[in-house]
């Protein structure tokens, strides 16, 4: 391990790395000298990823998974497991963002969030967490957003599956801190600019328009949160990471 690459020996998982704030953070931890294990829907994605990485010196594999399927997920972490021996760290960073009023009562839409932002995060912890009580250490970091701390119009359900992921955080501090080592983090960024409202072409439009004149956060500033938080030494748990566009007027 060296100052420059401090993740040196260590395996990471990084979910919804096809594109935005879990492609950057699958950069960045590879750069920082950990073997990352790429995951989301979109194979071709991975793929490029995984050449991406390995051109630069880094250490990567794809493994497709959909988060909200336990079987999908569990097969990344045995896979994982059969080949390196341990996890060290994971990054729950798969998500979506389904903005509407409430009145309009899309159950399915609702349902859809839920399944990935709150039963993906279950999953991938319920299929990581033995091995990493097994060896007594590991960082689970779950990508949160400020809408965890307060909901704002449209995104009520949204703003809830995130105050589910603060919750649950600060519990696993709680029951897997002190008694097994893992260390626990929930990343909170307020406006990035992602694919996160790619599928809602009006939406969309109504945000650029929005910000047009204000300076977004870009996936990168995220990804340099999480690399602090993972590269903090072992004994400071970095529990919280809010981090804001300084031009996010809310």
């Amino acid at each position: 391990m060296s100052e420059t690459q401090p993740l040196t020996g260590k395996v990471a998982i990084v979910t919804g790395a096809s594109a935005g704030i879990g492609q950057a953070t699958a950069r960045s931890l590879a750069a920082a000298g950990a073997h990352v294990v790429v995951t989301a829907r979109r194979q071709d994605r991975l793929d490029d990823l995984v050449s991406e990485i390995s051109a630069l010196g880094g250490s990567a594999v794809a493994m497709m998974a959909n988060a909200a399927n336990l079987e999908d997920v569990r097969a990344v972490a045995e896979e994982t497991f059969a080949q390196d021996g341990r996890i060290d760290i994971l990054v729950n960073n798969a998500g979506i963002m389904k903005i509407a009023p409430i009145t309009e009562n899309d159950v399915a839409d609702w349902a859809t969030m839920v399944d990935v932002n709150i039963k993906g995060v279950l999953h991938f912890l319920s299929a990581v967490m033995p091995h990493m009580v097994k060896q007594g250490s590991g960082h689970i970091v779950s990508v949160g957003s400020v809408a965890g701390r307060r909901p704002f119009p449209g995104g009520s359900v949204y703003a809830a599956t995130k105050f589910a992921v603060r919750a649950l955080s600060w519990g696993l501090h709680l029951e897997l801190g002190a008694a097994h080592g893992i260390r626990i983090t929930d990343i909170q960024p307020g406006y990035v600019a992602t694919e996160l409202l790619s599928d809602q072409p009006d939406t969309l439009e109504a945000w650029n328009e929005a910000w047009s004149d204000r300076r977004t956060l870009q996936p990168e500033d995220v990804a340099r949160a999480i690399e602090f938080a993972v590269t903090s030494p072992d004994h400071v748990s970095v529990s919280e990471v809010l981090i804001r566009p300084t031009d996010q007027p809310t």
